[in-house]
């Protein structure tokens, strides 16, 4: 394994998506469209969305003894993922999400963990971050967080860039931060974690800066079909993407973390790779599904 590979630690759920013509409020009770079952879970999202770009892909998650759990792992080694620290839990079922997606793609999303909120500092093998095989730590936060300070703490020290991507949105601890070097909140979760209402890009740029001085190196805030804006030493503005029709927006997000640590580890500069990912997600909103939905490397380059 190279140092360009990557490490992925988070979760893996089934997801089960219903079509409609909108998310139904509080109490109502409306007729769907179509139902489909696909493999999901940010972790898993992420790691299939970078190993279908060509990215060398160790994945640690936590899974069920469960069909679910099966069917996840054997999906994994198919797309040329590393399993090989993949832990099983023999008391909790594998974690599931029931999502509805609208019309306009939009979607509405509950996660029940299972096995991942069961993902702990001892299922990390020990000594991995100081391999040197690892350029890359991406991780989110369906997770516990105790496990995520953990491995980024570990893996920073190392030299490994650690990337948080902070979903879904909580307060984050000052060492955490510290040792992030690229966190990755949407609009929602930007706001949450600095207290900055993001409208555009002056209110993102008074987020970033409040995030940096929080303890956070660099920080990328994806803003939807506007693009992203990127806070580092090297680099800071919008970065826009292309204008596409969104069919389900489940996934963009996770395409795009999945797709910038490729780019990261192939060594381009924040800004090159803020425009890769963008690319991936743009083509992934125009499909429907998690995991299905990433896109593959013959369809970026050409």
């Amino acid at each position: 394994m190279s140092k360009n590979s990557i490490l992925i630690i988070g979760s893996s759920n089934t997801d089960m998506v219903i079509k409609t013509k909108k998310i139904p409020v509080p109490g109502e009770t409306i007729l769907g469209g179509t139902f489909f079952m696909n493999p999901g879970g940010k972790g898993a999202n992420q790691a299939v969305a970078a190993a279908r770009l060509n990215g060398k892909v160790t994945f640690i998650t936590k899974c069920g003894t469960d069909l679910f759990g099966a069917q996840a792992i054997e999906l994994f080694i198919k797309e040329g993922i590393d399993t090989r620290y993949v832990a099983k839990d023999n008391e909790l079922p594998s974690g599931v999400a029931l999502i509805n997606v609208d019309s306009a793609g939009e979607n509405s999303i509950v996660v029940a963990p299972g096995s991942n909120g069961n993902l702990l500092q001892n299922d990390i093998p020990a000594g991995i971050f100081e391999t040197g095989n690892y350029s890359i730590l991406l991780m989110q936060l369906e997770i516990p967080i105790a496990t995520v300070e953990y491995c980024a703490s570990a893996a920073s020290v190392q030299g490994i860039k650690v990337i948080i991507n902070p979903a879904p949105a909580q307060r984050l601890s000052d060492d955490l931060l510290r040792h992030t070097w690229l966190l990755t909140p949407n609009e929602t979760e930007a706001e949450i974690l600095s207290g900055v209402k993001i409208q555009d890009t002056s209110s993102a740029e008074t987020a970033s800066l409040t995030l940096q001085k929080m303890g956070v190196k660099n920080v990328i805030i994806t803003m939807g079909a506007a693009g992203a804006y990127v806070k580092s030493d090297g680099f800071t503005g919008m970065v826009h993407c292309e204008a596409v029709k969104a069919e389900d927006t489940t996934a963009a997000g996770d395409v795009f973390n999945g797709a910038l640590a490729v780019a990261l580890a192939e060594g381009k500069e924040l800004e090159k790779a803020v425009i890769f990912a963008n690319k991936a997600a743009s083509i992934s909103v125009t499909r429907l599904g998690a995991q299905s939905s990433a896109p593959y490397r013959k369809e970026i380059d050409n």
